[in-house]
Order: C-alpha cells, then structure tokens, then sequence
C-alpha cells in the first residue's frame, strides 16, 4: 500500500459511520419538516438536550442488564475523571431535563418531541450504525390507554404522510412491577429447562432477565422462546384492564394491529403497553419504530411520581422505505461578463436573496456560453443575464432552462415574475 492510500484509509469515515450527502439531506429535511408538523398538529414541543451525559444516568434508566448497558455504550472519562457516555438513546435525558427543570410545574402539559445522533457499538450492518438517528416523542403524566392508542396512530400518521406503505403495528403489554416477578419466573423456569438449546448470551438473560431472550435474532433461540409462556397469561387486573382498553382506542381509531404477546422490546424500563411498526421491506433489522410506557422513570430517577410514554423513530430504516415527494430546488444562476457587470450582478444577487430566491453566484471568469452550460449541469431553473448592454439599459436577461423562455426586465419586474412562478 502505498503511503498516500495508506493516509486515506486512515481517514476515512468511521466504520458503522456514514457521511449524509447534500442530495440525501433533501430527504432528510422533508422527513423531518413532515415529522415536526405532525408532533405539533398534537400539541408537542421540541426539547433539546445534550449529546453526552453521566454514564450513570443510562445505566439506571436503560437498566444495568440490557444489552445497551451491557454491550453496546459509548463510554469515555473526561478530563475531570467523569465518566460520561454518548446517548444511546434519547428517554433518560428527557426525565433528567423534566426532573432538573421542574417541567411537571410548567402549564404546558409534557408533550415533547427531538430528533439527532444516538450511537451505540453494534455489529454493523444493513439498516443499523453506530452513530444512527432517530425522531422522538415523549408524554409524561397522562395514564390513559386512550394517550398509547393516540401516539400509536399519530406514529401511523406520520409513516403515511412519508410514503411508507407494507408496514405492520404489533402490540403487547409486559404488565409492571406487581405482575412480571411471576411472570419472570416463569420464563426462568422455561429458559432452564431448554439451556442447552439457547446461545451463551440467552443463558446468561436466562438468569439476569430472561424477558431478553425475546429480544435474541439467533434462530434456534427464537425458537425455543415460542415454547415459552405467555406474559397475557400472567398480567395483574390493572394491566389486563389498561391493555384491552387500549385495543379498544385501536379499534376506533381503525388501526390495523396484531398482539404480539413476545414483543418486549430492548430497554428494562418498558411497563405495560409496548408496540412496534415494522416493514416487510427491511429484512432482519425491520422494526421502523417502538415504543412503549415507562411508568416508573421518573419516580427511580427521583422526581416525581409521574407516568410516561413514547417512541423512537429510526430516521435510517424509514428514509430506506419511504417515497418522499421532494420538490425540486428552483435555483437562479447568475450568468455575468466583465468586473463591472460582476459588481451589478452582486447587487442583484443580494436583492434576489433578501427576497426569498436562491441565487448562485460563481467567482470564476466564463464566457456566457461556459455560463449556461454551468447552468444547465446544475440543474438552475433560471438564468440571469447581466452584460454590458443590461446594465446600460437597467433591464436585465432571464432564461426559464427547462423552456427555454427569455423575458427582460428590471429587478423588480424580474422578481414578480418569479415569484408568480
């Protein structure tokens, strides 16, 4: 290898990493303009917080067994001796913020929703990096299954308007701290029987959690899990009571559902419902969103006793599926001849842009024949035509490209035309 490829292999992108290029970041933004005008249609807020915390804060509000904690952080001692983490996922800063905030005593009722980085150390492959994004959203104080049922259609909202077609809801309930211990046992119970046929990570979930073997992508391990009980089976009153009512608002709301009685998701702070929508398009890694309540956050991190619900949206999966109408950027190209009709082209170009048009002006000198053929490789909509004989006038050139239409006219004249098209 030579030292110069050697010196490029040395800094290219990171692996589990990619680059977001500016044709992919148009869709990018039309997921995440579509994104935040759904949230707000019900009442949500954006909340901000950092990219970094105290390791200590995902690991108690991830839990010490998942295989975020256990596997997956990015962890790493500043300067000062602490050891901090980049988010793995968004849920546990967002009670931070509320608890640090005292946000439960704001008026707004706790409706939030944010978009950006996570990473985690996974094994990297199609629809899953380690630095990956995600949309998501938060509800905090409101018990009613009628709130679940309401973000799960909102969620289904949004993968419409996204063009998302071949998806599926799945739902469940893992019951809460009164009903799982028993239910939990049972499943050790079942795990030990069949030891032999799961993989050394399952053994190991076997005892620490065993809800985690459903989480396995190892075959033979998911098939022993289908022989396993079902957590319906063992649900108290009050989450038996919150889970048919939720089935109930899904009916109303004419979503399509199935119950998914081994969906438990990853994380240990899920209580009650939980749900996911998945893509037949994605092969192994298909699950577009999940979510589910998380009841006892707050009140373990030391805050308030005040419920909560919410999901995650992988920004990679969707924009994989997703059919986008992306408008075409209509762009004016500044076409000049001569320093003194670059200096008036420059007014022009300032003007255009006070006034909402995109206007590119490139510094280089070109023939206008080398300025329409500039033109016409990016894609302009227009061209301005500024020369001698323009400026003397005070009337300058505008080519339409795709019609090739010419009109003449003063800035103000141009600027009417184009915002009438």
């Amino acid at each position: 290898m030579t030292e110069d490829a050697s010196a490029k292999k040395d800094l290219a992108v990171v692996k589990g990493t990619k680059d977001i290029l500016p044709k992919e970041v148009e869709s990018w933004r039309a997921l995440e303009r579509l994104a935040r005008e759904t949230f707000e249609l019900y009442g949500y807020r954006e909340l901000r917080a950092p990219v970094f915390e105290a390791t200590e804060l995902f690991v108690k509000g991830t839990g010490p067994t998942s295989d975020i904690v256990t596997k997956e952080m990015y962890t790493f001692t500043d300067k000062g001796g602490r050891s901090l983490t980049l988010r793995p996922e968004y849920t546990p800063s967002v009670v931070r913020a509320i608890i640090e905030h005292r946000l439960d005593l704001e008026v707004e009722p706790m409706r939030y929703y944010y978009m950006g980085p996570m990473f985690r150390y996974d094994k990297p492959q199609k629809g899953r990096y380690r630095q990956f994004h995600q949309v998501d959203i938060e509800v905090f104080g409101e018990k009613d299954a009628a709130v679940d049922a309401e973000i799960i259609e909102m969620a289904d909202s949004l993968l419409r308007k996204l063009g998302v077609a071949g998806t599926e809801t799945l739902v469940n309930s893992v019951g809460c701290r009164e009903c799982r211990p028993a239910y939990s046992q049972a499943l050790r119970e079942a795990a030990g029987r069949r030891k032999s046929d799961l993989c050394p990570d399952c053994q190991r979930k076997a005892e620490t959690n065993p809800l985690r073997i459903f989480d396995c992508k190892v075959e033979s391990c998911q098939i022993v899990a289908r022989s396993f009980p079902v957590i319906q089976d063992f649900l108290c009153g009050e989450c038996l009571s919150h889970f048919n009512a939720l089935l109930v608002f899904l009916n109303q709301y004419q979503i399509t559902y199935r119950v998914e009685p081994r969906l438990v998701r990853g994380l240990d702070y899920y209580t009650k419902t939980t749900f996911e929508i998945v893509s037949s398009h994605l092969g192994a890694q298909n699950a577009l969103l999940g979510g589910g309540r998380y009841d006892d956050m707050m009140k373990d991190f030391g805050g308030p006793n005040i419920c909560g619900i919410g999901f995650a949206l992988g920004m990679e999966r969707v924009l994989a599926v997703a059919e986008l109408a992306v408008p075409k950027r209509k762009s004016l190209y500044l076409a000049y001849l001569g320093d003194e009709a670059k200096r008036t082209g420059l007014e022009l170009a300032r003007y255009f842009r006070a006034n909402g048009v995109e206007c590119l002006v490139e510094f280089k000198n070109r023939g206008m024949k080398a300025h329409f053929g500039r033109a016409n490789k990016l894609e302009a909509a227009w061209v301005l035509i500024v020369g001698e004989d323009e400026m003397k006038k005070g009337r300058f050139g505008l080519k339409e490209m795709a019609t090739g239409r010419q009109v003449e006219g003063t800035r103000e004249e141009l600027l009417a035309f184009l915002r009438d098209k």
